[in-house]
């Protein structure tokens, strides 16, 4: 039983830091550059919706309450990633992520959902004949929750060597690593299946 909890804990953590799925972390770069340290408890609370977001759309999945086109969910990842980025790049040094709590937490949640459905056949796949799907998603969202606040975590440090030891403005800072992501999301949008078919 105990085993079987931690398969799934630590299946939730690979799936987050998988190298070949960067997309969740870079996700979650964009989501945290914003913030300091001071702002754990919004950082956090950003990262839980987007873990409920997430496991929600799981839920869905493994109940066959919904089916989407994978090649769709594939090229929406991405341009999650990329919106996130540029609302950045647009509001870096304007303090609006103190702003409209609401619209940020709708929208990390909304995007929780379609990562979700990214991961969701293959979740599938290891749900297999489980009698008991809920615990196996719950046990599995902790490990997301984890390796999220771990990446998170490592990003704040980061941002507060770069902009206390390197004296790096917290605008720079924002608009050097949105611009990174965006430079690496627009190769994925453009090889994506999705627009192939298009």
């Amino acid at each position: 039983m105990f085993d079987n909890f931690l398969f799934n804990v630590n299946y939730g953590i690979k799936h987050v830091l998988d190298i070949n799925g960067y997309d969740h972390v870079l996700f979650l770069m964009v989501l945290a550059i914003p913030y300091l340290f001071k702002d754990w408890k919004r950082v956090l609370l950003l990262v839980s919706m987007f873990t409920l977001g997430h496991t929600l759309s799981l839920v869905l999945a493994a109940y066959n309450v919904v089916t989407v086109d994978g090649a769709l969910v594939e090229f929406l990842i991405p341009v999650t990633i990329l919106v996130a980025a540029l609302y950045n790049v647009f509001t870096a040094g304007k303090g609006a992520q103190k702003e409209r709590v609401g619209v940020l937490f709708i929208t990390t949640l909304f995007f929780g959902l379609i990562h979700g459905l990214g991961f969701a056949r293959e979740f599938h796949m290891l749900l297999g004949e489980s009698d008991n799907k809920l615990a196996l998603l719950l046990e599995f969202a902790l490990g997301i929750e984890i390796a999220q606040v771990i990446i998170v975590f490592v990003v704040l440090f980061v941002g507060y060597l770069v902009q206390t030891i390197f004296r790096f403005s917290k605008r720079d800072w924002i608009m050097v690593i949105s611009s990174i992501v965006i430079g690496l999301v627009i190769p994925m949008l453009m090889d994506s299946e999705f627009l192939s078919k298009a």
